[in-house]
């Protein structure tokens, strides 16, 4: 399985882009998808996480209510919908995967490039 990620782009505070993340290859239905962000310089942080049969959702405090990670499976597609963006959301975006019950992530896509600017 390969990841392929885009999306990113230039926003201005308060603004809204949606991230894609797309599956090739054999897609396993007990995966858990994931979006993290990495500002150089700092550990990569997880945004968010949807498992891939169920559709059931996590968010951490920095983006919840803001954000929100869903999936379709017949285009097996991640997507990342961000909205009221702040500057410190900058950061390149990575979508990953693993298998349920594994420690690490194991597939990631390349890193897509969110900038919020005015």
């Amino acid at each position: 399985v390969q990841l392929q990620a885009s999306g990113g782009g230039l926003v201005q505070p308060g603004g809204s882009l949606r991230l894609s993340c797309a599956a090739s290859g054999r897609t396993q239905s007990r995966y858990v998808m994931a979006w993290f962000r990495q500002i150089p310089g700092k550990e990569r942080e997880l945004v968010a996480t949807i498992l891939w049969s169920e559709g059931i959702t996590y968010y951490p405090d920095s983006v919840k209510g803001r954000f929100t990670i869903s999936r379709d499976k017949d285009k097996k597609t991640v997507y990342l919908q961000m909205n009221s963006l702040k500057p410190e959301d900058t950061a390149d975006y990575y979508c990953a995967a693993k298998p349920r019950g594994a420690t690490s992530y194991d597939l990631w896509g390349q890193g897509t490039l969110v900038t919020v600017s005015s």
